[in-house]
């Protein structure tokens, strides 16, 4: 039962999805005021995800059938676990297990990989050209921000284990004053921006260009997944980044103030990101992730090594 409640109210399903609302909320009204604009109130997603739940959700015709339904209920699953494990860990680091950073790994991937199977099962010639982009990134940024995984593993005893690397934070300090800490932090911030198709890398999802891309086709309940799934990513991934290098999430006494306060600012700086750069094409992005991201990844890792 305990281990259900996790999952489905704290900090799973419920808690993320209510706290995703918020901070797509909160990311709309930063936004609307950096353009001078008043932006929407508070309950603005809350009342756009109930609206999108009431409407009717159509199949196009010639469509994988099966696979276009289920796709979205992929990566909302991905996401309610992964907040599932980062809650269970910061609530009883004891609770990780051996391993738990691989899956986690593999967890992050279902969102994206969720646009990609849906969008192609849409058959739908925008849809296949904002795949072939999410594909493109996604291979693309995907080397870094396993590279900057990989820095705090080094740093924290070469332990795969969530609950070890925060237990060596809180027996050694935070792994952000590390040089080579920052430089990964630095990588996965922006490996981040990426995974929720923020701008710059908001190429797949291109409206200007290709009409929402592989979510053309989505309607009603299935879009409102897709719409609930990219909130909840705006919570679990700087929750990840919390606890990879500043010492985890926690949920009792001041550290919920310390953590709130780290998640806000990450939360500022991916807001920041967003509306300070204009749209990259899919060859530059590649070019970006594979080329300086990359090295400063690399270098990063070798800073680890030599015990920087």
């Amino acid at each position: 039962m305990k281990n259900l409640f996790i999952f489905l109210v704290f900090p799973g399903f419920l808690f993320t999805a209510v706290a995703g609302m918020m901070a797509g909320w909160l990311e709309r009204k930063v936004t609307a005021r950096i353009q001078w604009r008043v932006g929407p109130p508070w309950y603005q997603s809350i009342a756009d995800t109930l609206k999108l739940l009431g409407k009717e959700t159509i199949v196009p015709r010639g469509c994988s059938r099966t696979t276009f339904l289920l796709a979205p209920f992929v990566g909302f699953a991905g996401v309610i676990l992964i907040s599932s494990i980062i809650g269970a860990v910061g609530l009883n680091p004891h609770r990780s297990f051996i391993g738990d950073i691989i899956v986690l790994i593999y967890l992050l991937i279902l969102p994206p990989l969720s646009l990609i199977v849906g969008g192609a099962a849409s058959r739908n010639p925008l849809a296949s050209l904002g795949v072939s982009r999410e594909m493109k990134i996604m291979i693309a940024y995907e080397l870094p921000f396993i590279l900057a995984i990989c820095i705090p593993v080094i740093k924290g005893g070469m332990s795969i284990s969530l609950g070890a690397i925060i237990l060596f934070q809180h027996a050694h300090g935070s792994f952000l004053w590390n040089w080579s800490c920052m430089l990964a932090f630095i990588v996965a911030l922006l490996c981040v921006q990426a995974k929720l198709g923020f701008a710059p890398f908001d190429i797949a999802e291109a409206e200007t260009e290709i009409n929402a891309g592989p979510l053309i086709e989505y309607s009603g309940v299935l879009l409102a997944i897709f719409r609930l799934t990219k909130m909840m990513m705006l919570v679990v991934l700087p929750l990840v980044l919390i606890t990879l290098f500043a010492g985890g999430v926690q949920f009792h006494g001041w550290g919920i103030v310390v953590c709130v306060l780290e998640y806000l600012a990450i939360l500022l700086l991916i807001i920041v990101i967003k509306n300070t750069n204009p749209r990259l094409r899919i060859d530059q992005a590649l070019t970006f992730f594979w080329g300086p991201v990359t090295i400063l990844a690399g270098a990063g890792v070798v800073l680890a090594l030599m015990g920087h």
